[in-house]
């Protein structure tokens, strides 16, 4: 199977290496196909690409999109699309503008728990301040040794029900999916076991999903266990969704799994790379 790696992050939202060397590091990990999925901005992708055709690595455009669904933030990724749509970059820029309110907010709710500095200490850690994100938060946390790693500071303070989170305007499915698809790309469900939903929730959403025009779902991913990978490869097949394979990779020390280590997608499934 090609070793496609099609969901990974950069400076340019939260990730930790720079889109060239996202790129240059997934090729030597022996990725064939990479796209970059920067939260709600294309910004790296032009360094990404560039950086990909000198490796001799095969480039798609991607985004990861802030979405809302009955109260739940939702991820969708965008594969293959225009990245000079007007449509999709007024969207995205929509989405981006009310991020620092948020992080003022989320800095607030933190302060109100005996964490101070926080609003500062994760604008030090964005290197694009107009992406500041849950994930700078939790950098600073761990700096300031409120927690040992960023993974139990989600789960600590950043998650619903926890004190540093607080609720956020994202775009909705259909808006989601109509920006991707009139610029001619593939909306792509990102990480479906992490959402804490009910079954029969999930299939609801992946239901409106579908019926607004999402094609893709992601199957193997790097928070995804073995069991998620058979229960998402089967609702794959029975939505009729192409499958999807990234690692969610945002940096060496703090990524599930590196670029390019992933499992492959289980038989039976439809790639979505053989929709580019």
């Amino acid at each position: 199977m090609l070793n496609a790696d099609l969901h990974c992050h950069s400076t340019a939202s939260d990730g930790l290496l720079s889109p060239s060397e996202v790129a240059r590091r997934a090729a030597a990990n022996g990725v064939e196909l990479l796209a970059l999925t920067d939260h709600d901005d294309i910004a790296g992708l032009a360094a990404a690409r560039e950086a990909a055709a000198a490796m001799g690595m095969a480039f798609v455009a991607g985004v990861e999109v802030s979405i809302e669904w009955e109260g739940m933030q939702i991820h969708v990724v965008g594969l293959d699309f225009d990245p000079q749509d007007a449509a999709l970059n007024a969207g995205l820029a929509g989405i981006r503008a009310g991020r620092v309110e948020r992080a003022r907010r989320m800095a607030a709710a933190l302060e109100k728990f005996g964490i101070g500095g926080a609003f500062d200490g994760a604008m030090r850690h964005a290197e694009n301040p107009n992406l500041v994100s849950r994930a700078h938060f939790a950098r600073y946390l761990v700096e300031a040794k409120v927690c040992k790693d960023v993974r139990s500071v989600f789960e600590s303070y950043l998650v619903p029900g926890k004190p540093g989170y607080v609720d956020h305007r994202w775009a909705s499915v259909a808006d989601c999916v109509g920006w991707i698809n009139g610029a001619g790309g593939i909306a792509v469900v990102a990480h479906p076991a992490r959402y804490k939903i009910s079954n029969g929730a999930l299939r609801r959403f992946l239901g409106e999903f579908k019926d607004f025009g999402g094609q893709a779902i992601e199957v193997v991913s790097g928070s995804h266990s073995l069991d998620d990978v058979g229960v998402f490869g089967r609702l794959a097949r029975e939505f009729g969704f192409l499958a999807s394979r990234g690692s969610d990779f945002h940096g060496p020390q703090e990524s599930y799994v590196d670029l390019g280590r992933l499992g492959p997608l289980p038989d039976g499934l439809t790639p979505v790379w053989e929709s580019f």
